[in-house]
């Protein structure tokens, strides 16, 4: 391992930052992977030693030993262990698009690669995996109440390698904000000839003008008088299915008090039951009153109400 020039393999100055040195480190590891060099050695190599760069040179503390002691110095003071020691190769390797991958211990105590539990460089107990997938995708989707409520049908349309392709969705009841369905292979198109990924469709509910959506459950206003408040009174309340249903509202009830009807909100996917409807009462508060109700309050005052 004796006088490797770490900034010479990966091609970058000294003065290198942390972005470049990824940046550079990525084309390298794109262009020497085992899985696009189909067991070239001489590539094996290579990737081995970039990978060993990259691990120095993008960690702060082992970069400035490897600065002020030098290529031959720095080596006698780090084994190939503590230079992948506590380095996650995994995330690097997943955001390039070569899915997990890492190092693992080999059975000579050195250091190898591994992917799915095998390592790309041969060896005993070495497997390789497969194709890497193509990327997932996400496509937020505006719906109705309405749609929500009974399901709906919709065709979308998306970009693929530069042209529109639709595709026909079926939306089942309850798919409310932050839902998602998985259409598989609907994703984009692997660049190394696996499958393609997924495409996820993911549920916004709109705003609606008679009610406010929290998840499965509704809430709506509905304004009384003040002597309804006090006497009590029924009201008339619309639901999302369009029913028209008496309320009790009781004697004595105050102002933004919240009644529930019990599974008048919206359904739950899988025909899972449904949401609730609150509806919040408003006392109406009279601004002005007339002589008659002046005179009415006052005798209501004598009483002690």
């Amino acid at each position: 391992m004796g006088g490797k020039d770490y900034y010479k393999i990966l091609g970058v100055d000294k003065s290198a930052s942390k972005d470049e040195i990824k940046k550079k480190y990525r084309k390298l590891a794109m262009k020497y992977h085992p899985d696009h060099t189909k067991g070239d050695k001489a590539s094996e190599t290579k990737f081995k030693d970039i990978s060993e760069a990259y691990a120095v040179l993008s960690d702060e503390k082992k970069r400035k030993k490897y600065d002020t002691f030098g290529s031959d110095g720095f080596q006698q003071q780090f084994s190939q262990e503590d230079i992948f020691k506590g380095f996650d190769f995994g995330n690097i390797f997943r955001e390039f698009g070569f899915g997990n991958g890492g190092f693992a211990r080999g059975s000579d105590g050195g250091m190898r690669f591994s992917f799915g539990g095998g390592s790309p460089f041969g060896g005993r107990g070495a497997g390789r995996r497969g194709p890497v997938k193509g990327s997932d995708l996400e496509y937020e989707l505006p719906l109705t109440l309405q749609e929500v409520v009974n399901g709906s049908s919709k065709t979308i349309s998306l970009k693929h390698a530069g042209s529109d392709q639709k595709i026909s969705i079926k939306i089942p009841p309850g798919m409310v904000t932050g839902k998602k369905l998985r259409l598989a292979g609907k994703g984009e198109p692997s660049q190394f000839g696996g499958p393609n990924g997924d495409l996820y469709i993911k549920a916004r509910v709109m705003n609606d003008a008679r009610f406010q959506v929290d998840s499965h459950d509704l809430h709506l206003t509905k304004e009384i008088k003040l002597v309804e408040a006090v006497l009590g009174t029924a009201i008339r309340v619309s639901t999302v299915d369009n029913k028209e249903i008496s309320l009790t509202v009781p004697p004595g009830t105050k102002h933004k008090t919240r009644m529930r009807m019990p599974k008048h909100g919206l359904p739950r996917m899988d025909n899972k039951g449904r949401g609730d409807l609150y509806v919040h009462i408003h006392v109406d508060m009279p601004k002005t009153l007339s002589e008659k109700q002046k005179e009415l309050f006052a005798k209501l005052a004598e009483t002690g109400l």
